[in-house]
């Protein structure tokens, strides 16, 4: 497992300031007394643009970014709120999927992560993560653009964790292009088949084995709402994915199983290195934002953890927003 650490002193040499609370073992904190949490300024808590020029490979690895995501590897405390509950997240490996798997087993979860095979050193973090807070962590990578192995990948999630109810289809691909007449068919195929069809195979496929009180979430995006010109076809999919969110929940209601999304603004993740942003808005990322920042995926941690949890028993169709001041919803 590479070195990820993040310190005080690193985080502060990349120009971030937090608060040390923040930096206490996850594992630590959840069996220590209650504390009085330091008010911590949200517009320097992490890095500003401008931000050093790079590139990867789609789909890109977390753990060769510049700076560093921050997942809620240091910060998140659990407190018991997913205690049992077993959960199936796609694109686990790094971005909102990861923090959500830390912070699902972290709140007591057993959790499965679905990622594409050239994420597995990020993958390898994520299950050393879960383990390490004692609970069941379960690697499956493959193509999701596939729909025998959407259907594999829920046989196994609940072969492997002895049930499912929770899933979170969070996996997504972004390609920027200028025009319309840059994407290829394939291009647009690719895009659809992960953001759009993957959820409908995986969903279709877990549902028998969704007893009442589970959940389904979706990430839909700022993009559903206000679209860039460069992301004609990521956009449409994020838009589907909030009426698909919508239009679910009415129809399990009846069912006890509650359908929720989480539209993330500008995010700092793997998808804006790997092909999901040109390299002048990459070194501007989230400058747009009221904070003048991107958000970080630990952001957005506690948001999947509620929507999941029984004590947000009213809430279903619902879709939360995280954008930094300029999303909608």
């Amino acid at each position: 497992m590479a070195d990820r650490s993040y310190s005080r002193r690193d985080m502060a040499g990349a120009g971030v300031s937090m608060a040390a609370t923040s930096m206490t073992p996850a594992s630590a904190a959840t069996d220590a007394p209650s504390t009085v949490q330091t008010l911590t300024d949200p517009v320097g808590k992490y890095p500003k643009p401008p931000f050093k020029k790079q590139s990867q490979p789609w789909p890109g690895l977390a753990s060769q970014m510049e700076p560093p995501p921050d997942h809620g590897e240091h910060s998140y405390r659990g407190s018991g709120r997913l205690a049992g509950r077993k959960a199936l997240i796609t694109g686990g490996d790094s971005g909102m999927g990861r923090a959500a798997a830390i912070a699902f087993a972290r709140e007591g979860a057993d959790v499965a992560i679905n990622y594409y095979p050239t994420e597995e050193p990020d993958a390898r973090e994520v299950i050393e993560l879960i383990s390490a807070e004692q609970r069941k962590g379960l690697a499956l990578p493959g193509d999701i653009r596939d729909e025998q192995f959407c259907q594999e990948l829920v046989r196994k999630a609940v072969e492997g964790l002895g049930g499912l109810d929770i899933v979170v289809s969070n996996a997504g691909r972004q390609q920027s292009r200028q025009s319309i007449l840059d994407i290829s068919s394939e291009d647009f195929d690719a895009t659809m088949k992960t953001n759009i069809y993957a959820p409908f195979w995986i969903i279709k496929a877990a549902l028998p084995h969704l007893k009442p009180g589970s959940v389904i979430i979706g990430t839909t995006s700022e993009q559903a709402y206000d679209p860039s010109p460069d992301l004609y076809d990521y956009a449409q999919t994020k838009a589907a994915t909030m009426n698909y969110v919508k239009s679910l929940a009415k129809q399990l209601a009846s069912k006890g199983i509650r359908v929720n999304g989480v539209a993330p603004g500008p995010i700092w993740t793997p998808l804006q290195v790997s092909g999901g942003a040109p390299m002048e808005k990459l070194e501007k990322f989230g400058g747009q934002s009221s904070f003048g920042r991107p958000g970080q995926p630990a952001e957005l941690a506690s948001i999947y953890v509620q929507l999941a949890a029984a004590d947000a028993s009213y809430a279903t169709g619902q879709v939360y927003g995280s954008a930094g001041g300029t999303g909608q919803p």
